[in-house]
Protein backbone atom coordinates (compact mmCIF):
# COMPACT_ATOMS: atom_id res chain seq x y z
CA UNK A 1 0.00 0.00 0.00
CA UNK A 2 2.15 2.73 -1.40
CA UNK A 3 -0.71 5.49 -2.96
CA UNK A 4 -1.91 8.02 -1.22
CA UNK A 5 -5.11 7.76 0.47
CA UNK A 6 -7.38 10.66 2.14
CA UNK A 7 -9.79 9.98 4.49
CA UNK A 8 -12.71 11.87 5.61
CA UNK A 9 -14.36 12.24 9.18
CA UNK A 10 -17.87 12.88 9.88
CA UNK A 11 -19.07 15.97 11.50
CA UNK A 12 -21.12 15.16 14.44
CA UNK A 13 -23.67 17.62 16.27
CA UNK A 14 -20.80 19.62 17.89
CA UNK A 15 -17.95 19.54 15.70
CA UNK A 16 -16.99 19.70 12.24
CA UNK A 17 -15.77 17.48 9.75
CA UNK A 18 -12.44 16.01 9.22
CA UNK A 19 -10.14 15.35 6.29
CA UNK A 20 -6.63 12.98 6.79
CA UNK A 21 -4.73 13.36 4.06
CA UNK A 22 -1.14 12.59 3.81
CA UNK A 23 1.15 15.71 4.37
CA UNK A 24 2.22 17.99 1.67
CA UNK A 25 4.89 20.53 1.63
CA UNK A 26 2.28 23.81 1.41
CA UNK A 27 1.58 22.46 5.20
CA UNK A 28 4.99 23.34 6.20
CA UNK A 29 3.96 26.90 7.63
CA UNK A 30 1.43 25.66 9.68
CA UNK A 31 3.38 22.68 10.86
CA UNK A 32 5.59 25.25 12.18
CA UNK A 33 3.12 27.24 13.99
CA UNK A 34 1.83 23.83 15.43
CA UNK A 35 5.26 23.57 16.97
CA UNK A 36 5.55 26.82 18.64
CA UNK A 37 3.37 25.19 21.71
CA UNK A 38 5.96 24.24 24.46
CA UNK A 39 3.43 20.88 24.60
CA UNK A 40 3.34 19.59 21.50
CA UNK A 41 7.66 20.12 21.58
CA UNK A 42 7.71 17.96 25.18
CA UNK A 43 5.24 15.32 23.91
CA UNK A 44 6.89 14.22 20.62
CA UNK A 45 10.40 13.03 19.49
CA UNK A 46 10.88 15.21 16.19
CA UNK A 47 11.43 18.37 16.97
CA UNK A 48 10.30 21.16 14.67
CA UNK A 49 12.42 24.36 15.39
CA UNK A 50 11.81 26.07 11.81
CA UNK A 51 10.71 25.51 7.72
CA UNK A 52 13.72 23.54 7.49
CA UNK A 53 13.06 20.92 9.75
CA UNK A 54 10.01 20.93 9.11
CA UNK A 55 10.31 20.68 5.48
CA UNK A 56 12.70 17.50 6.58
CA UNK A 57 9.75 16.48 8.71
CA UNK A 58 7.27 16.18 5.48
CA UNK A 59 9.77 14.80 3.37
CA UNK A 60 10.20 11.89 5.75
CA UNK A 61 6.63 11.28 5.76
CA UNK A 62 6.31 11.16 1.86
CA UNK A 63 9.19 8.86 2.38
CA UNK A 64 7.35 6.53 4.50
CA UNK A 65 4.34 6.65 2.21
CA UNK A 66 6.78 5.62 -0.51
CA UNK A 67 8.25 2.62 1.09
CA UNK A 68 4.67 1.22 2.70
CA UNK A 69 6.13 1.56 6.19
CA UNK A 70 4.85 4.81 7.75
CA UNK A 71 1.48 6.62 6.83
CA UNK A 72 1.21 10.13 8.43
CA UNK A 73 -2.04 12.27 8.06
CA UNK A 74 -2.54 15.86 8.40
CA UNK A 75 -5.66 16.30 10.48
CA UNK A 76 -7.62 19.06 8.63
CA UNK A 77 -10.85 20.45 10.27
CA UNK A 78 -12.94 21.59 7.76
CA UNK A 79 -14.00 25.77 8.19
CA UNK A 80 -17.91 26.33 8.14
CA UNK A 81 -17.48 29.00 5.81
CA UNK A 82 -15.92 28.70 2.47
CA UNK A 83 -12.21 29.41 3.98
CA UNK A 84 -9.69 26.27 3.53
CA UNK A 85 -9.83 24.04 6.02
CA UNK A 86 -7.40 24.23 9.58
CA UNK A 87 -4.63 22.55 10.49
CA UNK A 88 -5.32 20.59 13.53
CA UNK A 89 -3.34 17.94 14.03
CA UNK A 90 -1.67 14.49 13.14
CA UNK A 91 -2.09 11.09 13.25
CA UNK A 92 0.41 8.45 11.73
CA UNK A 93 0.08 4.75 11.40
CA UNK A 94 3.65 3.24 11.48
CA UNK A 95 5.93 0.07 11.91
CA UNK A 96 3.42 -1.42 9.58
CA UNK A 97 4.82 -5.21 7.70
CA UNK A 98 3.35 -7.39 5.44
CA UNK A 99 3.20 -10.76 8.07
CA UNK A 100 3.42 -8.68 10.94
CA UNK A 101 0.99 -8.72 13.53
CA UNK A 102 1.14 -4.93 15.11
CA UNK A 103 1.88 -1.90 14.33
CA UNK A 104 1.62 1.64 16.31
CA UNK A 105 -0.22 4.55 16.71
CA UNK A 106 0.61 7.95 17.73
CA UNK A 107 -0.83 11.49 17.09
CA UNK A 108 -0.89 15.12 18.51
CA UNK A 109 -3.31 17.93 18.50
CA UNK A 110 -2.34 21.33 17.74
CA UNK A 111 -2.58 24.13 20.80
CA UNK A 112 -5.51 25.56 19.20
CA UNK A 113 -7.78 22.55 18.73
CA UNK A 114 -7.59 20.99 21.65
CA UNK A 115 -10.36 20.13 23.95
CA UNK A 116 -12.71 19.82 21.00
CA UNK A 117 -12.18 15.57 20.55
CA UNK A 118 -10.41 15.77 17.37
CA UNK A 119 -7.62 13.17 18.63
CA UNK A 120 -10.12 10.43 19.34
CA UNK A 121 -11.78 11.41 15.85
CA UNK A 122 -8.95 11.32 13.70
CA UNK A 123 -7.36 7.94 15.83
CA UNK A 124 -11.11 6.50 15.15
CA UNK A 125 -10.99 7.20 11.55
CA UNK A 126 -6.97 5.84 11.49
CA UNK A 127 -7.40 2.78 12.86
CA UNK A 128 -10.92 1.97 10.84
CA UNK A 129 -8.54 2.34 7.95
CA UNK A 130 -5.50 0.29 9.15
CA UNK A 131 -7.81 -2.54 10.16
CA UNK A 132 -9.39 -2.45 6.75
CA UNK A 133 -5.85 -1.83 4.64
CA UNK A 134 -4.11 -3.92 6.42
CA UNK A 135 -5.74 -6.67 8.03
CA UNK A 136 -5.68 -8.83 5.34
CA UNK A 137 -1.82 -9.09 5.45
CA UNK A 138 -1.90 -9.98 9.37
CA UNK A 139 -2.40 -6.78 11.03
CA UNK A 140 -4.19 -7.90 14.41
CA UNK A 141 -3.51 -5.20 16.85
CA UNK A 142 -2.45 -1.87 16.99
CA UNK A 143 -0.58 -0.33 19.76
CA UNK A 144 -0.91 3.25 21.45
CA UNK A 145 2.29 4.59 23.58
CA UNK A 146 2.48 7.46 25.22
CA UNK A 147 4.51 8.25 28.66
CA UNK A 148 2.75 8.54 32.06
CA UNK A 149 2.92 12.31 32.90
CA UNK A 150 0.09 12.47 29.71
CA UNK A 151 -3.06 11.79 30.60
CA UNK A 152 -5.02 13.37 28.15
CA UNK A 153 -3.64 10.65 25.44
CA UNK A 154 -5.07 7.99 28.29
CA UNK A 155 -8.41 9.72 27.56
CA UNK A 156 -7.55 9.66 23.78
CA UNK A 157 -6.95 5.96 24.10
CA UNK A 158 -9.38 4.96 26.37
CA UNK A 159 -12.57 7.00 24.01
CA UNK A 160 -10.70 5.34 20.94
CA UNK A 161 -10.86 1.70 22.21
CA UNK A 162 -7.66 1.61 23.17
CA UNK A 163 -7.08 -0.72 26.37
CA UNK A 164 -4.38 -0.28 28.51
CA UNK A 165 -2.68 -2.77 28.89
CA UNK A 166 0.69 -2.05 31.31
CA UNK A 167 3.40 0.80 32.19
CA UNK A 168 6.50 0.44 30.21
CA UNK A 169 9.93 1.14 31.96
CA UNK A 170 11.42 4.01 30.51
CA UNK A 171 14.63 4.13 28.38
CA UNK A 172 16.56 7.36 28.72
CA UNK A 173 17.16 9.57 27.09
CA UNK A 174 14.58 9.43 24.18
CA UNK A 175 11.63 8.01 26.80
CA UNK A 176 13.00 9.45 30.06
CA UNK A 177 9.91 8.76 31.63
CA UNK A 178 7.44 5.43 32.02
CA UNK A 179 4.87 4.82 29.52
CA UNK A 180 1.62 3.08 28.93
CA UNK A 181 1.12 0.96 26.21
CA UNK A 182 -2.71 0.75 25.32
CA UNK A 183 -3.45 -1.79 22.77
CA UNK A 184 -6.72 -2.06 20.31
CA UNK A 185 -7.25 -5.48 18.65
CA UNK A 186 -9.18 -5.70 15.54
CA UNK A 187 -12.83 -7.51 15.64
CA UNK A 188 -13.42 -10.92 13.82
Amino acid sequence: MNAPVTLKVAATPTAPALVLRPWHVEDVTALVEAYEDPGLRRSTASPVEGEDDALRWVRAQERGWAAGDRFGFAVLEAAPDAAPPRLVGNVVLKEVAPGKPSAEVGYWTAAHARGRGVAPRALEGLTAWAFDAFRADGLEALALLHQVDNPASCRVAEKSGYAFERILPSTPPAYPLDGHLHVRRATA
